[in-house]
Order: C-alpha cells, then sequence, then structure tokens
C-alpha cells in the first residue's frame, strides 16, 4: 500500500540533509481541532437508502480498484448499471431515488478514475431527474460535475453549472438540511473565484455558516483554501484539520457520502492533506508539512491502489516543492530526494507535447499548471549542477511552453508563496 511513500521514506532517511524529520511507516491521527466536525449534508444515513443498493455500490468500486484492469472497470460498470435498473431503485419513492443516485455518482466516479470524463458528467447529469431524492444528492451530482470541469480547465461551464447549483437550492428552501446544501453551493461559486485568482470576490460566497457550523467537506476546504490565500494562517489551519477529521470519520463510519469524482470522499482527505501540508510548509513547519504529506501520499495509494494515479502525481509535486523550500530556507541541499520525486511526477503527469498515449489509454486531461510546475522545479535542480546545466535548460523550455496559467508566469509561480496546488482540480490556486 505505501509503496511510494516506503521508498521515500527509505531515500530520505539516507540523504544527510533531511534526517531530522522522518517519515511516519503509517497513518496517524491529527491533533485535535478546536472546530467540531459538522457533517450535516455530507453522507446520507441508512434509513435513506436500500442498504443492498448500497451493497452494491460498494462491491462494485471495491471490484474495480482491487484490480484497476479493464475487466475489474467493466464488472463493476455493469453492476452499478444493475443496480440502477433493478426494483431496487425503482419509483419515486425517495429512499430508491436516494439509492439510484448514489448509483450515478459510483457509475460516475469509476468513469472518472477510468479517465472517461465526458461519460461522467453524463451520468451526473442524469442525478438531476431524481427531483424526489434527497437534496443532498442532487447538489452532489452538480458539485462534482463543475469539479470535472475545473480539472478539465473548462471555467465557463463549471460556472454555469455552479449556477445551476445555485439555483437548484435557492428553490428548495424548505428541503431538509437546506442550510447546509446553502453553504455548499455557494462555496462551490467561491472556488469558482479562487481558480479566476479573484480572491477578494470569493469572500461574498463564504457564509459565516463556515465558520459556525459547516466547516467541514468540499466547501470547508474550499473555505480554508480561501482563508490560506488571505493570509490568515492559524484560521486556515484549524480549517483544513477540521476537514481532515471529518472526512476521516465519515470515511471510517461506512455512511454514503454525498461526492463522486474528482470530489469524493477520498479525494476530499488527500486534498485537504496536502493542502495543510503545504501551508506547514509556508509557515517554516517543515517537519509537520513533512508529516501531512506523506500522509497525503499514503492515503491517495490507499484509496487508488495505483502508484501512477493524478493525484499521487499532485500530493508528489507539493511534497517535492516542500523540500525546495526547505533547502532554500536552511541552506542546505536535497537534490538527489527532489529530483527522484520529480522524475516520479513527471512520469506520472505525462503532457501530450513530449509524450504519446498508448493504445487503448484513457485520454489525457490538461494538468499543466503541476506538470510545468514540477519540470520547472527539476530545471532548477539540473541547473545547479555544472555537468547538467543544458539539461536543465532543455527541461526549463519544456516546462514553459506547456505552462497555460494566464495569471502568472511559471517563474513567478515558483516564487510566490501564497499559491496552493489543489489536487481536487489539479489547479494552481
Amino acid at each position: 500500500m505505501l509503496r511510494i511513500a516506503s521508498k521515500l521514506s527509505s531515500r530520505v532517511s539516507s540523504s544527510t540533509a533531511l534526517t531530522a524529520h522522518p517519515f511516519p511507516t503509517r497513518l496517524s491521527p491529527l491533533p485535535a481541532s478546536s472546530f467540531r466536525p459538522f457533517t450535516n449534508g455530507l453522507e446520507l444515513d441508512a434509513s435513506m437508502t436500500v442498504p443492498d443498493a448500497i451493497k452494491m455500490i460498494n462491491y462494485a468500486l471495491r471490484q474495480w480498484r482491487s484490480e484497476r484492469s479493464l475487466g475489474a472497470f467493466r464488472m463493476g460498470l455493469s453492476v452499478l448499471k444493475h443496480c440502477i435498473t433493478t426494483e431496487l431503485t425503482e419509483g419515486k419513492d425517495p429512499t430508491r431515488e436516494n439509492s439510484k443516485g448514489m448509483a450515478m455518482l459510483a457509475m460516475s466516479t469509476l468513469l472518472y478514475e477510468r479517465g472517461e470524463y465526458s461519460e461522467a458528467i453524463e451520468k451526473l447529469e442524469g442525478v438531476q431527474e431524481l427531483t424526489n431524492s434527497y437534496l443532498g444528492v442532487r447538489v452532489a451530482a452538480l458539485e462534482t460535475q463543475a469539479g470535472l470541469l475545473l480539472e478539465l480547465r473548462q471555467d465557463d461551464l463549471a460556472a454555469a453549472v455552479a449556477d445551476k447549483c445555485m439555483k437548484l437550492v435557492e428553490n428548495q428552501q424548505q428541503a431538509r438540511d437546506f442550510e447546509a446544501q446553502f453553504v455548499r453551493a455557494k462555496a462551490l461559486k467561491g472556488l469558482i473565484e479562487l481558480v479566476n485568482g479573484n480572491v477578494d470576490s470569493a469572500e461574498d460566497f463564504f457564509d459565516k455558516s463556515l465558520r459556525e457550523k459547516y466547516c467541514d467537506g468540499t466547501a470547508g476546504l474550499s473555505y480554508a483554501e480561501f482563508l490560506h490565500k488571505k493570509q490568515n494562517y492559524s484560521m486556515a489551519k484549524e480549517v483544513y484539520r477540521n476537514v481532515v477529521q471529518g472526512a476521516v470519520e465519515v470515511k471510517n463510519a461506512g455512511n454514503p457520502y454525498l461526492g463522486a469524482g474528482n470530489f469524493s470522499v477520498d479525494e476530499l482527505i488527500v486534498g485537504s492533506m496536502c493542502a495543510l501540508g503545504q501551508l506547514e510548509s509556508l509557515m517554516g513547519n517543515f517537519g509537520n508539512a513533512e508529516h501531512h504529506l506523506t500522509q497525503a501520499i499514503c492515503r491517495a495509494e490507499e484509496a487508488y491502489g495505483d502508484s501512477k494515479h493524478p493525484t499521487l502525481g499532485v500530493a508528489l509535486t507539493s511534497i517535492a516543492l516542500m523540500y525546495r523550500r526547505k533547502a532554500t530556507q536552511e541552506h542546505s541541499s536535497s537534490l538527489l530526494v527532489q529530483e527522484g520525486l520529480y522524475r516520479k511526477v513527471i512520469d506520472i503527469l505525462k503532457v501530450p507535447l513530449m509524450e504519446t498515449e498508448s493504445e487503448g489509454a484513457a485520454p489525457s486531461v490538461d494538468r499543466s499548471d503541476i506538470a510545468a510546475l514540477a519540470r520547472g522545479a527539476y530545471a532548477e535542480v539540473l541547473g545547479v549542477q555544472e555537468n547538467r546545466k543544458k539539461e536543465g535548460e532543455k527541461m526549463r523550455n519544456l516546462a514553459e511552453s506547456i505552462w497555460k496559467n494566464r495569471r502568472m508566469s511559471l517563474a513567478d509561480a515558483l516564487d510566490t508563496d501564497s499559491n496552493i496546488i489543489d489536487s481536487r482540480i489539479s489547479r494552481l490556486l
């Protein structure tokens, strides 16, 4: 399970420059947050679903993730298709519609993890037809749809979906957990503002209830990123920790989580740990940063069982940049560790300019923010070595060629303290 983390741990332990804070060999809990996790609107109680349908959903996802083969994918998809057409999910009863909605969310997750984004989005669109389902099921589908579009860099379409989500919730003011879903819908619009670099505009969408009652889930993570960008580091740290704690509790409880695709509970756990590690690195707490980022790597490997999953590549980029910052601040060297990490990231986050997809592979998704950051930082590592300067210049040119962020240059992105890598959408905020 901990393949990369274990290799990284042994590599770090052999480096004289980075021995102060060894990697944990297993996951450990965070210190208690002063916030209390509130998960209303984030999970379904067992009484709100058909138990046998949920068992089928869990089986389908386990089947796929345990093998990661074409056969396992087809088997998982077949089980989920059967689930949404069987008598377990037929009819207008809310419990059955909830179960059908969860099966459709699971199908979108399966398709997303296979790289079939268009099909995943199509399944999410179908959830809106379940008008008798719990409001949170439909909000989760729209939230995930927007998240996938953001990862695809289709920001205008993502904004339109966020508007649709807001309208849906506003028209359901008598619905159960309306306030929680309203906060969630607003936070989605706030995330889109952050993606577009509009930090001040984003503030309007982060409801005060996020500080008081709903500091959890994807909305909580986006709110923490907003605080991070506003340099309210102490509050951001508390919110990140609270999101991690709440997400782990939901995962361990086993109740159906209202999220899918890149906004699933696994992505939430990895994303919040990754962001927390980045914040600790910014604050100069490198031991804590190393700990949280390694936990993010462990969680990604545990969840996906795939040493080349893109989320893992994003987490590895974050930890490599943490070592870069540590070396700069402490006037130390970690070239060996950094190079190993950047090479692994480059292997995971391939770009069409440099590599060609193998026959039958899933379509490539543009993660140019992260891919260029890793290559740009790797170019620095190569450039300080006299016999590898030409190799470094070539890598720098490649990094510049795939950089697509119009708000800042690659050099600025590498040197700016306030940037955040959001692993959910593989974007730089």
